[in-house]
């Protein structure tokens, strides 16, 4: 009898720790027969980080097409784990990604990586080996009700019970504890993340704010009180997602044409300037009757804002109304432009308080981090790794769940961050992300649509909307050429089992089955799952970046974005001082915690992998490679075309270049 020999590369990763002493077996598996169980074993160090080796196996004789390949690692006295990247067989051209760590005494099968929907697998094997993998991850990745009325998240909650290629990488570990630990010693502020009193005047708020500023927080500071800059920060700010066209003013904001005519151009009036479509509306009703917090015993203040903006002749953006309740009332007024300046500060701060409790809330945790989360889970228990669509997703759910049990540990919980800082904190935060919850629609999570529905198609100066729609455009079309082979007809979407699991998933655990949200609980066509994918790899990583990143630019100086108000709305004109609103905004430990955490959410970390990158080779084919690598062209050209677009600003809007874009809800 004769012997047939097949040579195996096996690459390590080349990651910090990746490498192994332990023995490796292996066992090659065909659709004829499978080898002997095989160490190994070259002379020299076999699997050392960054290395490629290759093995001979040999076997009574030929095995058929490779199927699996199954490894064996045994533990050794120090009990290191081993990053195992993939495996080649030469003879096959056959290739096995990995991608995972195998720790302590751990046997894993390997399937080669051609993706596969699950009607494509014939074999029993294949089938079987399918069914497994994801009767394996379904234990592991279990849903549970963190609080009623939101999305379900992941039942685990001390992060290191994440399987290792879930978790934070060793270097970001290291490096996310050590900003978290140093984040108040180097803002200076460690003796006063405990001193409750009021700020005493805005150069004392100034004396630690100099300490870290960054160019665009200094011009933030400079700015804040300026009209057109609170305007501004509707369409470019860290919460763009809330400005709408005004074609009637509501009744319960009772805003009069003598009232603004003085702000509008000259001979207009409100009627004219609503059908010219410049008024503008922003309206935070999500807010109202909602229980404030108790702050070291100290009451805390949540206004519930309406505010008119006039887009003017110049294109600027400005309020020309606000009204800090949502009842019209003779002690609930509406504050102007020509107010007393004290007045009308205030007025602006309790908006823009009021806007970092929602974005924070609301854009930022429910509308990224959450639903992140529920499509990572989703993808986890339903799609097989062979599946193209968890190859295709699971790069944009790096670090996700490591992420989201930090936050809910640290910022959610029970004496957290919200609790000490937030106006919302305590029962009030669930308040409102319960009735965002209900009022959440597809539509409002798919970029094109949103826009259309506020109908801010045509106001200038939106970047926001403007780099938008080109990185959803992109986003789109690199999924349809995806779709294009992998689904060629909508038939291939039906007779998907795994798929029709995995968005039934989404609608029940993370919308909990709301039909008027408009998720759909099944897919019908390419069209509908080109589109539903286009959303979530857009929250998943450029809307994300986009409320994210900003967040010490636009929030370190406090006054711009305080986090509690600790004095109710004023109901009476002409009385307000600065001491008044010194004594309203954020004392000194809500400020300095909240800026200690959002200097750590802003900043930049080493494992950083952007939009569009794959470093991990999950697609083996040709063509999917070719669509990826002319996805990142067209990343490119974004990115080309916003540096070009902002030379010359003092304050560049780059929130959504594709280079500083993070793939994945990963901080």
């Amino acid at each position: 009898m004769g012997v047939y020999t097949y040579t195996v590369s096996v690459t390590t990763g080349d990651i910090i720790f990746a490498n192994t002493s332990g023995f490796v077996y292996i066992t090659l598996i065909g659709t004829n027969s499978q080898s002997d169980k095989t160490r190994l074993d070259n002379w020299g160090p076999d699997f050392t980080r960054g290395s490629t080796r290759q093995y001979k196996i040999h076997c009574k004789e030929r095995l058929g097409d490779l199927l699996l390949i199954r490894l064996e690692k045994t533990k050794t006295f120090l009990g290191d784990d081993w990053f195992c990247l993939k495996l080649d067989c030469d003879e096959e051209k056959s290739y096995f990604p990995c991608y995972r760590w195998v720790t302590g005494n751990e046997s894993l099968e390997l399937r080669e990586g051609t993706a596969k929907k699950p009607n494509e697998d014939k074999l029993d094997i294949l089938k079987e080996h399918r069914q497994k993998m994801l009767d394996i991850r379904r234990s592991l990745f279990s849903w549970t009700t963190y609080e009623e009325g939101i999305p379900k998240c992941v039942d685990i909650q001390d992060p290191w019970k994440l399987s290792p290629e879930i978790r934070f990488s060793f270097t970001k570990s290291i490096e996310f504890a050590f900003k978290g630990t140093t984040a108040l010693v180097k803002l200076k502020l460690l003796e006063l993340q405990d001193y409750y009193d009021s700020w005493t005047s805005m150069e004392h708020i100034e004396k630690f704010f100099y300490v870290n500023k960054t160019d665009k927080s200094e011009y933030v500071h400079r700015k804040w009180e300026e009209d057109d800059f609170f305007g501004y920060q509707y369409l470019n700010g860290t919460n763009p997602v809330m400005i709408k066209k005004c074609k009637q003013i509501p009744s319960n904001f009772p805003v009069t044409n003598s009232m603004v005519s003085g702000f509008l151009e000259k001979s207009s009036s409100l009627q004219k300037e609503m059908e010219k479509g410049n008024i503008f509306l922003v309206d935070y009703q999500l807010l109202d009757d909602i229980p404030a917090n108790t702050i070291n015993g100290r009451k805390q203040y949540i206004a519930a804002p309406l505010c008119l903006l006039y887009k003017d002749t110049q294109n600027k953006l400005k309020p020309i109304a606000i009204q800090l309740k949502q009842t019209a009332d003779p002690e609930n007024p509406i504050f102007l432009p020509n107010d007393k300046e004290e007045d009308w500060l205030l007025a602006k701060i309790f908006v823009r308080s009021a806007d970092f409790n929602l974005f924070e809330l609301v854009t930022h945790l429910l509308q990224t981090h959450l639903l992140a989360e529920v499509f990572c889970i989703a993808t986890l228990r339903h799609l097989s790794s062979v599946h193209p669509l968890y190859k295709l997703l699971i790069p944009h759910m790096r670090y996700t769940l490591q992420i989201n049990i930090m936050a809910r540990n640290n910022l959610l919980n029970k004496g957290g961050l919200f609790d000490k800082a937030l106006s919302t904190g305590g029962i009030g935060m669930y308040k409102v992300l319960q009735k965002a919850q209900d009022s959440m629609t597809y539509s409002s999570l798919c970029l094109p649509d949103d826009i259309k529905a506020r109908g801010v198609e045509d106001i200038p100066c939106y970047y926001y909307r403007d780099d938008g729609l080109k990185l959803w455009a992109v986003i789109n079309r690199f999924v349809q050429s995806l779709l294009k082979y992998y689904y060629p007809n909508d038939s291939d979407v039906l007779e998907d089992t795994e798929l029709q699991g995995w968005i039934n998933d989404i609608f029940c655990e993370g919308f909990l089955q709301r039909e008027e949200s408009g998720i759909p609980n099944s897919f019908s066509t390419v069209n509908e799952l080109n589109k539903f994918l286009t959303m979530v790899i857009f929250t998943c990583s450029v809307q994300h970046n986009a409320v994210n990143s900003g967040q010490f630019d636009f929030c370190a100086w406090m006054p711009n974005a305080s986090p509690t108000m600790q004095c109710p709305p004023p109901t009476k004109k002409g009385e307000t001082t600065m001491e008044d609103i010194l004594q309203s905004i954020a004392n000194v430990s809500s400020t300095v915690n909240i800026l200690a955490a959002i200097w750590l959410l802003s900043s930049p970390f080493c494992d950083f992998i952007k939009l569009g990158d794959y470093p991990l080779k999950r697609f083996t084919e040709e063509y999917p490679q070719k669509m990826i690598a002319q996805f990142q062209s067209d990343l490119k050209k974004i990115d080309d075309e916003i540096v070009h677009r902002n030379e010359g600003q003092e304050f560049g809007y780059t929130y959504m270049r594709p280079s500083l874009i993070e793939n994945s809800v990963a901080i």
